[in-house]
């Protein structure tokens, strides 16, 4: 592969880092102080308004979908660099540009599997950033790691489809501007095949029957900015038959489509947390001194600084090594790269961003910088679209499947 942008993603990187200088960061203090301000911490912010007519109006838009005939069209290695900028301020960028998950993954799901009315319906006004939706698959009951176990049940009845059943730490489901829930469950729970027993329905957020019951934080936090993470009740929820995405008992294979590409877009923007880390500690390392020297003198300071440089470039190249073969091979093609980057980005993140924490002092888990906020976002990773456990697993079975019946 050719490590050098092209012409395309160079410019595009040019006009992205200089949006984020003029109105992103300029936009983080704003945007606390008018959700201070507002009836419910759940509506947004008019900034957030703002950010995305600028970004619109620059043809900062859309970026993630690739070859799809509704987005920018890049390549995943075109996107890549673009995505670590805008995860350099999580909380605002990718919203501001209309590629924030949960969206993106709904946006890339319904214009792969959806039908002509589902993308007209939905998919148009998400790409237009008019509406958010949301990803409804974890519960509180089973182990979801293996999405197997949902008990979700999604039931025929005539020319509907009834759905019921208790979803947790559903992303964006708190904002009011949350219009739908791509809903996966169960249509067959006797199948043989036990992959074969989910399907997935589109439900309405004002469906009778649905309750956005109340608000998960994450290590504390409530992710307003985001949509917060919702527990979700659907308490016979009727939809017409027409909802449906896809076939009855594809609703598993369809949930692998969409979480390849989510978990790549993550570690993206981990790398750009990571660059902001590392920013923020040499800024606080030249600017502090105790015990007579700067911090920046300190020998563990400066251990701490080189060696995340090295594993934010190790980071970085796994990631676009794994961009390269999504655009070349395929998902498919890619899927031992993408666990890869999945175990090895959230956990080496982590581990800057608490240095980072660390050398801040008291300031590094107040409110005064990212970095509390930051680490929990990136612990959080390890856990989202699969535990490092679960893909762990996987890679190790594929490892070992190539040397299985040999000598």
């Amino acid at each position: 592969m050719d490590f050098a942008f092209d012409a395309r993603t160079e410019e595009l990187r040019e006009r992205l880092l200089a949006f984020m200088e003029s109105h992103v960061y300029p936009a983080e203090a704003l945007a606390v102080e008018q959700r201070a301000r507002l009836a419910s911490p759940w509506d947004t912010p008019a900034v957030f308004g703002e950010l995305k007519a600028e970004a619109r109006r620059q043809g900062l838009w859309n970026l993630f979908l690739p070859d799809s005939g509704y987005g920018a069209g890049l390549t995943n290695l075109q996107y890549a660099p673009l995505a670590e900028i805008t995860g350099r301020s999580p909380h605002l960028a990718p919203m501001a540009t209309n590629c924030a998950a949960p969206d993106t993954g709904n946006m890339e799901l319904l214009a792969q599997f959806g039908n002509e009315q589902q993308k007209k319906q939905w998919l148009e006004p998400l790409l237009a950033g008019e509406i958010r939706s949301a990803f409804a698959m974890t519960e509180p009951e089973v182990a979801s790691s293996d999405a197997t176990n949902i008990e979700t049940r999604i039931e025929r009845v005539g020319d509907e489809y009834v759905v019921t059943g208790r979803k947790w730490y559903i992303s964006g489901a708190m904002n009011p501007d949350c219009k739908v829930f791509i809903v996966m469950g169960k249509t067959d729970p006797q199948g043989a095949d036990p992959r074969r027993q989910q399907s997935m329905v589109l439900v309405p957020r004002d469906t009778p029957g649905v309750e956005v019951r109340r608000a998960m934080t994450v290590y504390g936090y409530a992710d307003h900015d985001h949509g917060g993470h919702a527990e979700v009740v659907f308490d016979g929820a009727r939809v017409p038959a027409a909802n449906l995405i896809g076939e009855e008992g594809t609703g598993f294979a369809i949930a692998q489509a969409r979480l390849g590409p989510g978990r790549i877009h993550h570690c993206m923007r981990l790398i750009g947390m990571a660059e902001r880390a590392v920013e923020l500690m040499c800024r606080r390392a030249l600017g502090r001194t105790a015990f007579g020297r700067e911090l920046a003198a300190q020998g563990v300071v400066q251990g701490w600084i080189a060696d995340a440089r090295v594993t934010i470039e190790q980071l970085r190249l796994l990631v676009l090594k794994t961009a390269w073969l999504m655009d070349t091979v395929g998902n498919r093609g890619a899927h031992t790269e993408i666990q890869a980057i999945k175990i090895a980005t959230p956990r080496a993140v982590v581990g800057i961003l608490d240095q980072a924490v660390q050398l801040h002092g008291a300031g590094g888990v107040s409110q005064d910088f990212p970095l509390a906020e930051l680490w929990a976002a990136a612990r959080t990773l390890r856990l989202a679209d699969g535990p490092d456990e679960v893909h762990q697993r996987s890679l190790a079975h594929r490892e070992l499947k190539r040397y299985a019946g040999r000598s």
